[in-house]
């Protein structure tokens, strides 16, 4: 429990306890029930500081949303169609009851999070249905749109741009109860066959033990490793076209997708398994990042890798500035002698707050560093691993190293490295932690060319900074010969949600004005899809327009704005 005012050791009672199960808490909480991280005592004085609060902001927490979830409107479907529904996919994989409606409706923004404390649902699915195979989908999508139905794919829950959201009611897919397997393991072609609903610890299990697991001769990797890894799914990746932190070398998931089988409400689509083919615009490529929109992605033909871990070289540099660390990570990622794997540059206030999560500061490598002339505020981490065969490996950490040092930069060993993999996945556990007491802590990222990144950071930053007593964290993690990508985290401590929605916009605001695109690895979703026609312009949002009529002509699927496909419920056929 919290101590007393006088005591210096004063720590905030943190929730260590699991979520009430039934509760609204356990929708929004991030990860495992059960699993935890708090902010360590630096990171906990340098939030105080800086956001103008005392041990005393933290003696009273807010509401925690223990209480069981409610949904005081009945489903719209009436008794004859969740019979239906019941002889399509058997009677226990069709859900009604209120938690099941509002779980699998919800997604992980801030603002989600924030209604469903205070017990807000203001929209909800009329029922939850887990198909069993993909004969089961094709089925489903058939009924409902013979019976205009709308239908939410739901995977891993991990959703940070309204991409669950049940605009119109209608079912909740999901997809990762029974659609979760290995189906093919092709070692000749290095390619894995999988069900959309497998989640990514599963995914990479089997591979990495697919000699025990799948009869293989070799052990694979999937290489794609996004924050949310322990709670998203394959067919989320493809979905939103994610990043995994060591994008850079295995690619996004975008590259990761070799062919992929939908059930849309126009009928099945399977594309074909070919490295590379010249049979004009490829549809794979169109389905890829769709949403949910035009269909259900019921399989996916994914490359995968060689895993050899005992290759990995870990690396960490600290150059001094962020001008010097963007140098750096350019000369690396157009210098032709292979990629790192996770390669990730903070500018200087990201730097100070993970040198206080990993705990340097103040110990005698911080020391070192301040008298080699690092300074606090201006230095920048980079950290760094190189995959792959042994000497190709090697190879990439030199070269990296020199290039670091001819760019000022001092190497730290592979340290770092290793504290941020401890708390890679784990980090985004201390977002209920501060939201207990009123703080909000998100991300919102973009792409960016090598010769707009210091605009887009300085712009940005400049936004978000200029609201007093705010956070504003930068990095740079998912880098191409032609720029990068740029995350950017603000803490602040707001009255309401209605502030944070503003403030939030207006950083997507500056996000476009400045050269960025609107999103780099999360989606779009019904967030990001008021901007859309404004990033992407009319004659590409009416291209998009036209493959929903296509694919999806009474609009069942993810309806209510979701990539500004049907324009938040106007009347989307009308292209202008």
């Amino acid at each position: 429990m919290a101590k007393n005012r006088a005591d210096k050791n004063f720590v905030p009672d943190w929730v260590h306890e699991a979520p009430k199960p039934g509760s609204y808490r356990s929708i929004f909480k991030w990860g495992a029930p059960e699993a935890f991280k708090h902010p360590n005592r630096r990171l906990y004085k340098l939030i105080k500081e800086t956001l103008g609060l005392t041990d005393g902001d933290f003696r009273t927490r807010l509401s925690l949303g223990n209480e069981a979830v409610r949904f005081d409107r009945k489903t719209g479907l009436t008794k004859n169609r969740i019979a239906d529904l019941r002889r399509i996919t058997g009677n226990e994989n069709v859900q009604t009851d209120d938690y099941s409606r509002v779980r699998y409706a919800f997604g992980k923004t801030v603002e989600e999070a924030e209604k469903l404390r205070h017990g807000i649902v203001d929209r909800a699915a009329d029922a939850a249905l887990h198909p069993r195979n993909k004969e089961d989908v094709r089925k489903i999508v058939d009924y409902c749109n013979r019976h205009r139905i709308p239908v939410y794919v739901y995977g891993g829950g991990s959703s940070v741009n309204f991409g669950l959201r049940p605009s119109r009611g209608g079912m909740a897919l999901v997809m990762s109860t029974h659609m979760n397997r290995i189906l093919e393991l092709n070692e000749t072609n290095q390619t894995v066959r999988v069900q959309p609903g497998i989640m990514g610890p599963e995914y990479e299990d089997a591979l990495n033990n697919a000699p025990e697991k799948l009869g293989a001769a070799r052990r694979y990797t999937g290489g794609h490793f996004p924050q949310s890894f322990e709670f998203s799914s394959v067919g989320g990746w493809i979905a939103a076209l994610g990043s995994g932190q060591s994008s850079s070398y295995y690619g996004d998931a975008y590259d990761l997708v070799v062919s992929q089988e939908y059930v849309t409400p126009a009928g099945m689509i399977r594309t074909l398994d070919y490295p590379a083919t010249a049979t004009g615009p490829k549809v794979n490529d169109l389905m890829k990042g769709s949403e949910g929109s035009l269909g259900v992605l019921v399989e996916a033909c994914m490359k995968i890798y060689r895993y050899l871990p005992e290759n990995r070289r870990r690396f960490a540099f600290m150059l001094p500035t962020w001008e010097a660390a963007i140098q750096a990570s350019r000369e690396i990622a157009q210098g032709q002698f292979g990629m790192p794997a996770v390669f990730r540059i903070s500018d200087p206030e990201e730097t100070d707050i993970a040198l206080k999560l990993y705990g340097i500061e103040g110990t005698a490598l911080d020391a070192f560093m301040k008298l080699r002339g690092f300074r606090k505020m201006e230095r920048c981490l980079f950290i760094g691993t190189a995959e792959g065969e042994m000497n190709f490996a090697a190879n990439v950490k030199r070269r990296v190293k020199k290039i670091c040092t001819r760019c000022g930069g001092m190497y730290i060993t592979g340290y770092p490295v290793a504290r941020w993999e401890e708390g890679r996945y784990t980090d985004p556990y201390m977002r209920e932690d501060l939201q207990d007491y009123g703080i909000m802590i998100d991300t919102l990222e973009s792409g960016v060319a090598w010769d707009n990144i210091a605009n887009l950071h300085k712009g940005v930053r400049q936004f978000i900074k200029a609201r007093p007593q705010t956070v504003c964290m930068a990095h740079a993690s998912h880098f191409y010969p032609q720029g990068t990508n740029l995350y950017f985290i603000f803490i602040a401590k707001m009255k309401d949600i209605k502030e944070y929605i503003r403030f939030q916009d207006g950083i997507i605001d500056r996000i476009l004005k400045y050269g960025g695109s609107l999103s780099h690895h999360h989606g779009v979703g019904k967030m990001l899809a008021p901007w859309m026609e404004k990033h992407l312009g009319r004659s590409q949002m009416n291209a998009l327009k036209a493959l929903k009529l296509h694919f999806d002509p009474n609009n069942i699927m993810n309806p209510g704005g979701q990539l500004g496909l049907d324009s938040g419920g106007k009347d989307w056929r009308k292209i202008k």
